[in-house]
């Protein structure tokens, strides 16, 4: 189970927290999901360049208040805030007009955020830095600032081969199936002149404890 499984959506109520975090009655849900869709997808596009790890969207009342967890904060805010309003005003288009706040969160270990390694290695790729190389630097960078564990998984025509085929690089230990374990799990796709490769990467990070029993077992 713990190999099919989203690793995210697989904790959620214990270890992660949604994407999303709303209310709506079953007329309004609809709307809201293809406008949280369309937000995150227009973002994306936008601050690709940004290093953009997630975007998490809050709905109160009549507004609409939107974080985005990024490792580069100065391209998102640009020159003097001016992304920003652009950013705001565009967002409360997408919302239907309701008002909108834009928040950033900066990455602090850009190399331990599971989305941005798979970002990482997916623009090597289309400068056509071999795939093996890509893999295995990203796998060592995390492993080098504390990692537990990672997987690196790239499939497509690698190296532009006509056959398709599925490459697996991994260091430590990624326990899915423990569900205590702070696994991050991210998804990039590289579109290269052989066509997509999808690039999945899972890291295992260290969980920090959340009891004071748990920080000082030996304290008694």
């Amino acid at each position: 189970m713990g190999q099919k499984v989203n690793p995210i959506g697989f904790r959620l109520p214990l270890t992660r927290d949604w994407g999303s975090r709303w209310y709506a009655s079953e007329k309004e849900f609809a709307e809201f999901l293809h406008a949280d869709t369309k937000i995150r997808t227009t973002l994306k596009k936008k601050l690709k360049s940004a290093a953009v790890s997630r975007i998490i969207i809050e709905r109160a009342w009549n507004s609409v208040r939107v974080t985005i967890v990024t490792a580069r904060p100065g391209i998102v805010i640009g020159r003097k805030g001016s992304e920003i309003e652009n950013m705001t005003q565009e967002i409360s288009l997408l919302a239907g007009g309701k008002q909108a706040k834009v928040d950033i969160v900066e990455v602090k270990q850009p190399e331990l955020d599971a989305t941005l390694v798979a970002e990482s290695v997916a623009n090597q790729l289309e400068r056509r830095i071999g795939f093996r190389r890509a893999m295995k630097k990203a796998m060592q960078l995390a492993m080098d600032l504390g990692a537990e564990g990672i997987k690196i998984r790239a499939s497509g025509r690698l190296g532009g081969s006509e056959i398709a085929r599925t490459e697996i690089v991994r260091a430590g230990t990624i326990p899915l199936h423990t569900l205590r374990k702070n696994i991050d799990y991210g998804f990039a796709e590289a579109d290269t002149m052989a066509g997509k490769i999808g690039i999945k990467c899972w890291i295992c990070k260290k969980s920090e404890p959340t009891d004071a029993r748990q920080a000082a077992p030996n304290a008694a």
